[in-house]
């Protein structure tokens, strides 16, 4: 499976030292990420929540997609990306900038009316001119208030103690839904598949926060809890080694 690497490297990752998961792989001019671009219109801005989840399913889609698999068109450029920091960089676009990169390859999903387009990995010195013309920074939404988790909906929750803007949480929620899928065995990562990757971003309360964190023991929280850690390299908005997401199979 193409996510294997993460598999592989995911319990040795939260056992590094804080500062080891901010060094770069790779030289400035090889850097990889995966664009997310996050429709973002001035008239009727999406819901934060949906978005996020929209993002979420996108960025995963585009590693499972069938042309990602071996000898897929999109295979080379996922598996070299997935070897390394899987780094995405969340951009806004609206109106005109919005359809124009609906031509290039990647996957919308749309939640609840809110759309992300996650788009395939690839140097960043060769985003295309419809992905770095778009801004990074900017618009941001506010909170929001998404209700219950639906009954078997794998969840995504934000850490309650860190502040990240909806660009952030957008790539953060992104590598949870890859983290998770690649410990998945076959048969229910197809019966995911089947429901558009969808899932649930919550941001729970500091108690419920603490009991879930894997803490030095991935293996037994996944084990026990089938819960997995996203811990950010810290390039952006948060402090290297900083745990952003908890993503919890149900």
């Amino acid at each position: 499976m193409i996510l294997a690497p993460l598999a592989a490297r995911y319990a040795s990752w939260l056992g590094l030292p804080a500062e080891e998961t901010a060094l770069p792989e790779a030289s400035p001019d090889e850097v990889r990420a995966m664009p997310v671009i996050l429709r973002m219109e001035k008239a009727e801005p999406p819901g934060r929540t949906p978005l996020l989840e929209a993002a979420a399913a996108a960025a995963l889609a585009v590693c499972l997609d069938e042309r990602a698999k071996p000898g897929g068109e999109w295979h080379e450029p996922v598996r070299d990306w997935v070897s390394g920091h899987i780094r995405k960089v969340a951009r806004r676009a609206r109106g005109a900038h919005w359809q124009a990169v609906q031509e290039l390859p990647g996957v919308t999903v749309s939640v609840d009316g809110a759309e992300a387009r996650a788009l395939l990995p690839g140097r960043v010195v060769d985003a295309p001119k419809e992905v770095s013309r778009l801004q990074i920074s900017g618009s941001e939404l506010p909170p929001d208030e998404p209700g219950p988790v639906p009954a078997s909906t794998p969840v995504l929750l934000l850490n309650p103690g860190v502040t990240m803007t909806v660009g952030k949480a957008a790539a953060q929620v992104g590598h949870g839904t890859m983290l998770l899928a690649s410990l998945l065995d076959e048969h229910r990562l197809a019966a995911w598949a089947d429901r558009g990757f969808r899932c649930a971003v919550r941001v729970p309360g500091r108690l419920e926060w603490a009991e879930l964190h894997p803490g030095h023991d991935p293996a037994l929280a996944w084990a026990e809890r089938s819960v997995i850690a996203v811990r950010d390299a810290g390039f952006t908005e948060v402090e290297p080694g900083t745990v952003t997401v908890l993503a919890r199979w149900r």
